[in-house]
């Protein structure tokens, strides 16, 4: 059963019909496309009115107040959450910036699979980086969403303060919080009556790990005490870190530090997905509402591509979607969020091309035994599509 048809009743409980049917078609023309600019989406609109007609009925669309990120999107990713994470286990939630232009996204996301979800974002007004009130803003909500998971946040050198560290501390209280923030070298540190040093005093050197408690961080006072992971990436395969990881964590083991913190590179993988290497979000030259509500369609598509592609691996049909792997790599070779994209598009080629294709296959009959069992990997893809 096909994403859509699993939230129908929720999606048509605050969009009208048509406006149901128009949401539809822009999810299904991001996945065709994968473009936002609504001057590209109006172009291919199939509805046969004028294009300015279209691209008005787009903008229309993209304002309506029903779009609202709470409820629009949180009971759907709380769902898919619940559905795919025992309700008590760790989530692993990372929060980060992209910025193009005048453009300033912030967001919060849920890994799942080496891949970031989108859970929760805002438009920052502004340039550069968030505000301590900004980040409460948008972490709270997600807290209260999650309050029934045991949640471990993460967060590049943007969030090296000591200030939300210690605010999550607080709320750790009442619910299960984990933090790892990576901070920057010069940031100070001391552990009891030591003189303070800051971390690139520590004499990190590659391939060196270390693991400190009860650490004061900054001069500033109030904070408590942290502790601190510290790790320089051995040169590998001719490449060598620039600098070692020094992460601010209320966790208790070097080892659970790290492993929680590498995965913060799924929510990187996603912003590349939605920009430049999928949907083209920067392409966007819509103001603040339409921009938050095309991120919201990006955000459905994405996550509905991404378990469409945990659907098509499950059928064991991969090699007839994309590469799935090579002698040099350990890692595989493509996200589910590629083999769901791979799959949607090898399947609405055929749609398309049917007639053509059998042309092609007539011509080729000692082939044919591969054509059918492309066939029928194809009538599988479909039937999970």
């Amino acid at each position: 059963m096909s994403f859509l048809a699993v939230y129908e009743s929720h999606f048509t409980k605050h969009l009208t019909q048509t406006q149901f049917e128009a949401f539809r078609i822009l999810l299904w023309l991001l996945t065709v496309h994968k473009q936002v600019r609504i001057e590209r989406l109006a172009a291919c609109f199939p509805l046969p009115i004028l294009y300015q007609s279209r691209r008005k009925h787009i903008q229309r669309f993209l304002v309506l107040s029903a779009l609202a990120i709470p409820r629009f999107w949180f009971p759907v990713i709380k769902a898919i959450i619940c559905k795919e994470f025992k309700t008590g286990s760790r989530l692993i939630i990372t929060i980060d910036r992209t910025q193009w232009k005048d453009k300033n996204v912030f967001m919060v996301a849920v890994i799942w699979k080496k891949l970031a979800l989108p859970i929760y974002w805002t438009l920052l007004g502004r340039r550069g980086a968030s505000r301590l009130s900004e980040q409460q803003a948008l972490i709270q909500p997600v807290l209260c969403l999650l309050k029934n998971y045991e949640l471990v946040i993460l967060g590049d050198r943007e969030f090296h303060s000591v200030k939300l560290a210690y605010w999550l501390k607080q709320k750790s209280k009442k619910q299960k919080l984990f933090f790892a923030f990576r901070q920057k070298q010069g940031t100070n540190q001391k552990k009891d009556d030591e003189d303070y040093q800051t971390f690139s005093q520590l004499g990190m050197k590659p391939g060196m790990k270390m693991f400190l408690t009860g650490v004061s961080v900054t001069k500033n006072k109030g904070f408590g005490n942290f502790n601190v992971g510290a790790y320089w990436k051995r040169k590998y395969k001719g490449k060598q870190e620039k600098e070692p990881w020094f992460i601010l964590t209320n966790l208790d083991s070097l080892s659970e530090v790290l492993k929680v913190y590498r995965a913060r590179a799924g929510i990187e993988a996603m912003f590349k997905d939605c920009k430049t290497g999928g949907y083209n979000l920067e392409g966007s030259k819509a103001n603040n509402k339409r921009l938050n509500s095309l991120i919201l369609l990006i955000a459905i598509a994405y996550t509905a591509t991404s378990l469409k592609g945990k659907t098509f691996r499950q059928t064991n049909q991969g090699k007839y979607i994309a590469r799935l792997t090579e002698k040099s790599r350990r890692d595989r070779r493509h996200s589910n969020f590629w083999i769901g994209l791979y799959g949607s598009l090898w399947i609405h080629a055929w749609e398309f091309c049917s007639d053509f294709i059998s042309i092609m296959m007539s011509n080729n009959p000692q082939k044919l035994n591969n054509y059918k069992k492309g066939l029928q990997a194809m009538s599988i893809i479909d039937k999970t599509a």
